[in-house]
Order: C-alpha cells, then sequence, then structure tokens
C-alpha cells in the first residue's frame, strides 16, 4: 500500500468517526443527585460508551437534590459538563447563560422522539436546551391492608371520600395519621398540593398569571386545613430530608400513615424499605374536588443540559454522549441506556420507543394509579421565577399544615407572593 492509499483510508475514518473534532482524550463530568446504586449504573453506562469511544473519559458525581441546583449556580461555566436539571429550573439557568442550546441534530431528535409537551419542557423560546429522560406524575398511595382493618373497600374517588378514608386510618393512640402531608421539600409539599387543585378544576398559573385567587384554590387550602384541624394529618410525621427520604417516607413505610400524595419515582424506595409488606401499597387516581370534573395530576420532568461554558471539544462529546445515553441503540431490547437507569428506580422513561420497550414492565400493579392519571395530568408551569414561585408556595402551604393560618390568609398570602415573584421575573 502506498503513502497516499494510507492518507486517503487514515482520512476516511477520521472523516466517519463521532469523536473526530477530539484530537485528545476529553474529560467530561456529569453531575446528579442519584443514590449511590443507581449512580453505579450511570457509571458502568458511561465506561460502556468510553469503551466504545476511548477518546471521552466520563465521570459521575452525585449531590443530594438540596444541593444540586446550587452546585450548578456555583460552578458556573466552570461547573460540571453536563447537569441532571429539573425542568422548572430550565429558564432561569438559559436566561444567566450556564446552559448551551442542544445542536440541531439533538434538537431535532428531541422534538421527533419526545412527547410534545415534555420536549416543550426542554425548551425556552422554542429553542431545545436538554435531553427529557424521566417523567412523574402523582397519584394516591395508600395501605390495603389498613384500608381493610379500618373497612374501607376502596380508594377514595372525591375529597368527601378522602375525609371520610383519612378519619377511619387515623388513629392518635397508635400515632397513625390517616393522610400524609410531606413538608421541608419544596416539590414535596407543592406537586400533591397542585395535584388536588387541578383536580379541583383550578390552576396554578394562566398565561402567565397566577390563580391561586380562585375559588378551586380556596377550597384546596380548605381541605388541608379541615385534615390537620380534625388530626388526621400531623405536620411532624411529614418532614423531608436534603435526600428527599426521612419521615414522610419512614412513616409510610412503617404504617403510620395510611394516603400519601407521591410520585411515581418512590416505587423503589418503599420497595427497599417495605420487603415482602409492599404487596399491601396500591395506587388511585387522585381524588376530584367539589369544583372539579375528573381526577387529575401534575407531572414534571427532568433533563439533561450541557454547560455553556465548556470547551467546543467538551459541549460536542457531551451532546454525542448525551445522544447515544439516550438512544435506542445504548440499551436493551430497543431501550435506551437511560430508559434500563430510570426503570431500575420505577421511574417513568418519556422517550416514545423507550415506553414502548417498556410497555410490559409499565403495566405492573403499582404503576396502575399513575398510568390511570397520566393522560389528564397537567405539567407543572415552566416559566422564569418558577422555582421562587415555588418556595413561596411551599412556605404559605407548610404554615396551614402547621395550623399557622387558616385558609382564607394562606390563599391570600399564596397569591400575593405569586404575583409579586412572576412580575419582578418578567423584568
Amino acid at each position: 500500500m502506498n503513502a497516499i492509499s494510507r492518507l486517503w483510508i487514515a482520512a476516511v475514518a477520521t472523516a466517519l468517526s463521532p469523536l473526530a473534532a477530539h484530537a485528545q482524550d476529553v474529560q467530561l463530568t456529569y453531575l446528579t443527585h442519584w443514590a449511590p446504586d443507581t449512580v453505579a449504573l450511570l457509571e458502568k453506562a458511561a465506561g460502556a460508551y468510553s469503551a466504545k469511544y476511548p477518546g471521552v473519559a466520563i465521570s459521575v458525581r452525585a449531590v443530594p437534590f438540596g444541593d444540586l441546583l446550587t452546585t450548578i449556580r456555583s460552578g458556573g461555566t466552570d461547573g460540571p459538563t453536563i447537569a441532571s436539571i429539573y425542568d422548572l429550573w430550565l429558564p432561569a439557568l438559559v436566561k444567566d447563560g450556564l446552559v448551551a442550546p442542544a445542536p440541531e441534530s439533538v434538537a431535532g431528535d428531541v422534538t421527533a422522539n419526545w412527547p410534545a409537551g415534555i420536549a416543550a419542557a426542554a425548551s425556552v423560546n422554542g429553542k431545545v436546551y436538554g435531553i427529557p429522560n424521566e417523567i412523574n406524575v402523582y397519584a394516591l398511595n395508600y395501605n390495603k391492608k389498613l384500608f381493610a382493618e379500618a373497612g374501607i373497600a376502596a380508594p377514595p374517588k372525591t375529597w368527601d371520600e378522602l375525609k371520610d378514608a383519612a378519619a377511619k386510618l387515623t388513629d392518635a393512640s397508635a400515632g397513625r395519621q390517616g393522610f400524609g402531608m410531606i413538608n421541608s421539600w419544596a416539590a414535596g409539599v407543592v406537586h400533591p398540593f397542585s395535584s388536588l387543585l387541578v383536580s379541583n378544576g383550578g390552576q396554578l398559573i394562566a398565561d402567565g398569571k397566577p390563580q391561586l385567587d380562585s375559588k378551586q384554590a380556596l377550597e384546596t387550602f380548605q381541605l388541608y386545613a379541615t385534615m390537620v384541624k380534625e388530626g388526621y394529618s400531623v405536620a411532624a410525621m411529614g418532614t423531608a430530608d436534603a435526600n428527599t427520604t426521612g419521615p414522610f417516607l419512614d412513616n409510610f413505610v412503617s404504617g403510620k400513615t395510611g394516603m400519601i400524595i407521591m410520585a411515581n419515582w418512590w416505587e423503589s424506595a418503599l420497595k427497599g424499605g417495605m420487603g415482602d409488606a409492599f404487596e399491601n401499597i396500591a395506587t388511585a387516581p387522585i381524588p376530584v374536588g367539589p369544583s372539579g370534573d375528573k381526577a387529575r395530576s401534575i407531572s414534571y420532568s427532568w433533563q439533561t443540559v450541557v454547560n455553556a461554558g465548556a470547551g467546543e471539544a467538551q459541549q460536542k462529546a457531551a451532546w454525542e454522549f448525551l445522544a447515544w445515553l439516550n438512544g435506542p441503540e445504548s440499551g436493551k431490547n430497543g431501550a435506551s441506556a437511560m430508559a434500563d437507569i430510570l426503570q431500575s428506580m420505577g421511574i417513568l422513561p418519556s422517550r416514545t420507543s423507550d415506553v414502548e420497550a417498556y410497555k410490559d414492565a409499565l403495566g405492573r400493579p403499582f404503576l396502575e394509579g399513575y398510568v390511570a392519571t397520566l393522560a389528564n395530568a397537567q405539567g407543572f408551569p415552566i416559566v422564569l421565577g418558577g422555582q421562587e414561585f415555588s418556595e413561596a408556595l411551599q412556605q404559605v402551604v407548610e404554615q396551614v399544615q402547621y395550623g399557622k393560618i387558616t385558609a382564607e390568609e394562606a390563599q391570600a398570602n399564596a397569591q400575593a407572593d405569586a404575583a409579586s415573584i412572576l412580575e419582578r421575573a418578567a423584568q
């Protein structure tokens, strides 16, 4: 073979390599909030990618959920190359120039292969900035054994039935609350409250304006106030920690909480804590309020983004890795490696082909209540100021949980806080 032939073959090989732009090893860092066993699965997938494409090395770092956004922001453009984020954070991170827009190939993949609502949550002003992975919705989780002991034949479908079941399940002498409410964690407080609100025909935000001054919102605050006043819900039993575990989880696992509204992702935590007793747990759609017409839920998603401050080679390698990780060629039986990781936690994947690949697994009993409400789920509003809005509403709802303010005071405070936050964020 002459020199010209060797040069031609080398040039073709270089052109065909997805990592052709990387003249030397590229180091990527991936920030997440996942637990160690899940991080190990992500590291395994990253290792498989590096073995296939030796020019890229990927290290994974995990921090508690409560520290995730702070870690991303404090690192600035020198922070992790890739970060897993809650969709509510995206508009502000884009505004502050901390995340890079997806290249055309990735943006086209997201638009074509994810449901429109989920793809929209990964976009700002029509431009894609992230690759969606998990989607979460809320359902009523209840203990079938406690229901049977209390003589409750079926999960509540209305708020009146919810209150009646909570009364029957509550046993102060046994340290048991009928209905659990989470506190000390913004999403854990706001998403269940919002799921009840939308099941009562209400909304959080419409056309950029808060809707917490509605009749439906007042009725939702009143429901919470009643649960607390009657002793059906005890705030001290609902505390969450920075890892989104803690007493609220422990009390449900141990049978000290009869019902709670939670997202599908905690299935693995319940299995781990309950063992064989997990078979006592069932799910049902959110009970419908007096002003509602059907069971609804709040949904939210997560996505992975790339640091806008990373070098050109790093950004290119990061997007190529993420496209592979979330693509059908990286996992088993047509599913992505990301879907395999999510399913290990009991989390719903969001890519259309992943949902199809895991169709049988998604039909398991625990997910029945979630699947039943998925079609009527409403996405948590993705707006500038959304995180601050959520944290302000959290504080108001917690004041109701601890019996510090009335439902009427909560409504007035929540609406005033939200109006101020959204107006300021829009400036």
